[in-house]
């Protein structure tokens, strides 16, 4: 999910208002990340008061903790840069059971868990990072496959063609294409010099 998703899905509206958003956006884009990064946030007991948000980042994992509201300061933002070498995680675990599941992760000694939609969110999240950690390209973030691709205009018509007569094998007449065996009239055949029809019986004679 994205930081704008999490926000719509906080737990409590003074959590990810305006305000601390103003605070939280430049300092994961100083840690190297977009103004609105694919990241996990770890909501605390009081979400209201504290929470910390993990991004993952080309050099390492940034780790954002956010204070909602200092007295007489208002909210406060900071990070630290974590080293991929350096990240400190646990196993996941998977589990359903009743057509439900759940996921849990540990990273940088915080426990994050989750149920149904958010176990698939934290499997992903959880596979980017160890596949960032052993080296290998961060997967994409996003929410999982997208639509079947719609079928291809070439291969339908095709498909069109394939259940026509021609091509099963049939021969279409063609227009003008038959003739009736035998000769022709003798009104359509060539005279010879020296020759005319003969009125009677159309036959060519002496002229």
């Amino acid at each position: 999910m994205r930081l704008s998703e999490w926000r719509a899905a906080a737990p409590t509206r003074d959590a990810m208002t305006a305000k601390v958003l103003a605070v939280i956006e430049p300092v994961v884009e100083g840690m190297g990340a977009d103004r609105d990064p694919h990241c996990w946030v770890a909501w605390a007991e009081d979400p209201g008061v504290r929470y910390t948000i993990f991004v993952p980042v080309a050099p390492g994992l940034a780790v954002c903790s956010v204070r909602v509201n200092v007295p007489g300061e208002g909210p406060r933002a900071s990070a630290k840069l974590v080293r991929w070498s350096r990240v400190q995680v646990g196993e996941l675990a998977f589990e359903t059971q009743g057509g439900h599941r759940v996921a849990s992760f540990q990273l940088e000694q915080q426990v994050i868990r989750a149920a149904d939609a958010g176990a698939d969110r934290i499997s992903r999240f959880a596979l980017a990072v160890l596949a960032a950690i052993d080296g290998r390209p961060i997967p994409e973030l996003g929410q999982g496959r997208g639509p079947r691709p719609a079928a291809r205009k070439g291969a339908t018509a095709r498909t069109a063609v394939a259940k026509t007569p021609a091509a099963a094998g049939a021969t279409p007449a063609r227009t003008g294409a038959i003739r009736t065996a035998g000769p022709r009239p003798a009104s359509t055949r060539a005279l010879g010099p020296g020759t005319a029809p003969d009125p009677a019986t159309g036959s060519p004679k002496p002229a």
